[in-house]
């Protein structure tokens, strides 16, 4: 389908939206309508797969899960890192060993006190042989973490508790992101007997120490978070929190419109319309996104071990007229994997869009005699995506079958490595180019861990350790700049664009700020 065309129909779009809220409007449902007074309200485009900070690998239950737990450190507002339950910590001159010290006046929300040997237990738990966690990685380079990992010891024996609120952890070398690291998700410190109480359950009735309190989840339906009156760090000022799970933008966009959410990320469809609305064009608020949109592909198995069949499929799509018709410039072209923002040395040259020559090597790579299985999520916009990019490959001579799927089957196909190709789109863990590198492309993070190409150089995997022993310099910006311009020689992704975080919220929030990375927004300060 030509983009002309999908444009055509965005705007039909956009014409139904507005006869199906005017009828709306006289016809809203009665689960529409449950507002909760003092709770502000937010959509999710899928069901969480688990809030349990072990488990966790997406942004919607990062987000969440920021709001549920704390760790010994975090994210401020500018990105900095920062205290959390930790008070104050110190580095050894070599940069192998952290020394935290745990403030005394922090409970759970059991009312249990958080000591030092609770975050022994939870980094253990997450490097557990019995855990199965896909954020091992986060704690890999911890001395014996890798033998308490294949089951070969009790203990990690590099994280040890020196009094009731001291915690020493010793790396094995120099590890420059590490801690970054510990602001993740993975690092929240979570009470051991409320985790041996709900076993896998825990998965779904979370305990922590954070600002607010998992109330209900009603699956596929909604989650209610209550603040929690006794948060050391002050308690946040709205009573609560509703996110709704809203799969279609349609009805996400008419619930915003008849305020039953408090803040709407605009979907490329709605986009025009909002921000030439005389209502709604002050309430816009857009912020550069630290994140990465591709198309991935397959490398571990036919078609895509080839290198040529991987060229062929980005010459074949031009993604600038993409980003300029039909997402309508709501973000930057991306050049690599590591966005503007975090890069400080020279970007790298992708190939050019060429669809004559993209043909040629669909020929020569034999392409043509086979169907492409190109799987996707469940969400429109998405939907949208890989139609266009289908149109393109189709043109190139290419049969491609979209295999749409809901966020948790995705996942699992997707760490199975059931797909040929993809669309998946990687959010800052942290604001550190390592982390658009190590867990996309290091081969030890093949499936649920990031790698979800599978793809392998060890010339890559080289530069990215080197990298990571280095805290700073044009030394560590050389070793990433080769490898992420090595990455796109290879082309185990067609790397599209930067999105830009674009919201919209209702006229009576106050102190809503959309902030770059998803782990900084506890939920305090937002109000009405």
């Amino acid at each position: 389908m030509e983009i002309l065309e999908r444009s055509i129909r965005a705007e039909t779009k956009r014409i139904v939206v507005v006869a199906v809220l005017f009828f709306v409007s006289f016809f809203v449902s009665c689960s529409s309508g449950e507002r909760i007074e003092g709770f502000i309200h937010y959509r999710l485009n899928y069901n969480p797969s688990t809030l349990d900070p072990a488990h966790i690998v997406d942004v919607t239950g990062g987000t969440i899960a920021a709001k549920l737990f704390n760790g010994l450190v975090r994210l401020d507002e500018n990105l900095a890192v920062v205290s959390d339950i930790a008070e104050s910590w110190v580095i050894s001159p070599d940069g192998t060993i952290y020394t935290f010290r745990i403030r005394s006046d922090v409970r759970f929300t059991n009312q249990r006190k958080v000591m030092a040997s609770d975050f022994k237990y939870s980094f253990e738990r997450i490097l557990s042989p019995t855990s199965k966690s896909p954020n091992m990685w986060v704690f890999e380079k911890v001395v014996g973490a890798k033998s308490y990992a294949r089951g070969e010891t009790t203990e990690v024996s590099g994280i040890v508790v020196r009094d009731p609120h001291t915690l020493q952890i010793r790396l094995e070398k120099p590890f420059s992101p590490f801690l970054n690291l510990l602001t993740m998700t993975a690092a929240y410190v979570v009470p051991r007997e409320e985790v041996e109480r709900w076993g896998i359950d825990f998965a779904t009735h979370p305990i922590g120490s954070g600002p607010f309190i998992l109330r209900e989840w009603r699956h596929n339906d909604r989650l209610l978070l209550e603040k929690n009156e006794h948060y050391f760090s002050g308690m946040a000022r709205v009573e609560g929190i509703c996110y709704r799970v809203i799969p279609e933008d349609l009805t996400a966009v008419t619930e915003f419109e008849l305020g039953n959410l408090d803040v709407l990320s605009v979907p490329a469809s709605e986009f025009r319309r909002f921000k030439f609305s005389e209502k709604w064009k002050d309430l816009i608020v857009s912020r550069e996104g630290v994140n990465s949109y591709y198309l991935g592909l397959n490398c571990s198995r036919p078609p895509f071990h080839h290198p040529l069949a991987r060229k062929a499929i980005s010459q074949a799509i031009d993604r600038r007229k993409i980003l300029e018709t039909y997402y309508e410039t709501r973000g930057v072209l991306a050049c690599g994997p590591v966005p503007d923002a975090l890069r400080s040395w020279q970007p790298p040259e992708p190939l050019p869009y060429d669809p004559k020559n993209a043909s040629e090597l669909i020929r020569r790579s034999g392409l043509q005699d086979r169907t492409i299985l190109f799987y996707i999520t469940a969400d429109q916009e998405v939907a949208d995506i890989a139609e266009i990019i289908q149109s393109y490959l189709k043109r190139a001579g290419l049969s491609i079958a979209i295999k749409q799927l809901e966020w948790s089957s995705y996942k699992a196909a997707l760490n199975k490595g059931e797909a040929d190709m993809f669309w998946i789109s990687w959010w800052a863990d942290y604001p550190d180019p390592e982390n658009f590198l190590f867990p996309l492309f290091h081969s030890s993070n093949h499936g649920p861990s990031g790698n979800r190409t599978w793809y392998t150089n060890k010339t890559v995997d080289a530069l990215i350790e080197k990298g990571q022993r280095l805290t700073s310099g044009p030394a560590r910006s050389s070793y990433y700049g080769t490898a992420e311009q090595i990455i796109v020689n290879d082309v185990p992704s067609v790397f599209f664009w930067h999105k830009a975080d674009i919201t919209l919220r209702q006229p009576t929030v106050r102190n809503y700020e959309p902030y770059p990375i998803y782990s900084v927004d506890k939920g305090l300060e937002v109000s009405f």
